[in-house]
C-alpha cells in the first residue's frame, strides 16, 4: 500500500542496513579492482581511505614553523565564500521575490528577466563573472549569489502567487493593516516554510557553482584541492573531502528542517 507506515525500529534498521550494504559493496568493488590492478587508486580500500584522512589532517610545514593542515585551509576558504554568496543571494531573492508577488508593477519588468536567467546555468557564464568581478574572492561570491538569486527569486515569487490569496490580503486591509504589515504578517509568514525549503534546495547547486569555479582557478579551496589530488590520482584524499562535504550538507539539511518545524509548527501540522 502506498505510504503505508513502518514501525520506527524497522525503518531505522532498514536505513542502517542500507548503509552497511553500500559499505560492503564498496569494499568488495575495491578488492576486485585491486586484484585486477594492484596499483589502482581510483577505488581505494578503507585502509587507503584511513591514510587519506591522516594525510588531509597532517600538520604542514616544519617543526620550527608548523602550518595548519591543508584541510582547514581548504574547507575554511570554501565555506566562507559559500556563506557570503548564499547570504547575499538569499537576501536579494527574498526582497525581489516578495515584491514581485506583492506588486504587479514590479513583477511586469522583472519577471521575464528573472525567468530567463533562472534557466541559464551559472557555470556556462563563468567567463562573464571573471570579466565583471575579476579573479578572487568577489568572483566566487558573485557567482554563488547570482547562481541562487534568479532561481530563488522565481520560486519565492511563485510561492507568493500560489499560497497567498487575494482574500487574505483584503481581510488584512479591512482590519486596518498597513502595506508593510500585510507584506510581513500575511505574505512573509505564509511563504516562510517555502522560503526555508528553497534554501535547502539551493545549497547543493550553490556548492556546485563554487567548486566549479575553484576547480577552474588555482586559489586555495576544496575545488582546487580536488583538482590537484586528481592529477596525482590520490582518490583517497578526494573521497575524504567529498565525505566531509556530504556531512556538512546533511547538517545544513537537518538544521533547516528543524528550523522550519520551530518557526512554522502550523505548517508541519497542516501537512
Amino acid at each position: 500500500m502506498i505510504r503505508r507506515d513502518l514501525p520506527k525500529w524497522l525503518f531505522v534498521a532498514m536505513a542502517v542496513g542500507g548503509v552497511i550494504v553500500l559499505l560492503i559493496a564498496y569494499e568488495w568493488l575495491s578488492l576486485r579492482q585491486t586484484a585486477i590492478n594492484p596499483k589502482q587508486t581510483t577505488i581505494p580500500s578503507f585502509a587507503k581511505l584511513a591514510e587519506g584522512v591522516q594525510r588531509v589532517f597532517q600538520v604542514q610545514g616544519t617543526a620550527e614553523n608548523p602550518k595548519p593542515p591543508m584541510f582547514w585551509n581548504d574547507i575554511g576558504a570554501t565555506l566562507w565564500r559559500l556563506a557570503m554568496g548564499l547570504g547575499i543571494g538569499i537576501l536579494a531573492s527574498v526582497l525581489v521575490g516578495v515584491l514581485m508577488g506583492a506588486y504587479r508593477w514590479i513583477e511586469a519588468p522583472l519577471s521575464p528577466v528573472i525567468m530567463f536567467m533562472s534557466k541559464v546555468p551559472p557555470t556556462a557564464i563563468m567567463p562573464l563573472y571573471f570579466a565583471v568581478a575579476g579573479i578572487g574572492f568577489r568572483m566566487y561570491v558573485l557567482m554563488v549569489a547570482l547562481g541562487v538569486f534568479f532561481s530563488m527569486a522565481q520560486a519565492i515569487f511563485q510561492a507568493v502567487r500560489d499560497n497567498v490569496t487575494d482574500e487574505a490580503i483584503s481581510k488584512a486591509y479591512t482590519l486596518g493593516a498597513s502595506e508593510i504589515e500585510v507584506i510581513y504578517e500575511v505574505i512573509w509568514k505564509q511563504i516562510l516554510p517555502n522560503f526555508l525549503d528553497c534554501i535547502r534546495s539551493q545549497i547543493g547547486p550553490a556548492m556546485i557553482y563554487l567548486l566549479a569555479a575553484e576547480y577552474s582557478m588555482g586559489e586555495p579551496g576544496v575545488g582546487c584541492q580536488i583538482r590537484m589530488q586528481y592529477k596525482l590520482l590520490n582518490f583517497n584524499v578526494i573521497f575524504v573531502y567529498l565525505f566531509v562535504l556530504g556531512i556538512l550538507g546533511l547538517v545544513a539539511e537537518f538544521g533547516l528542517v528543524w528550523l522550519r518545524k520551530w518557526l512554522c509548527p502550523w505548517f508541519q501540522e497542516g501537512r
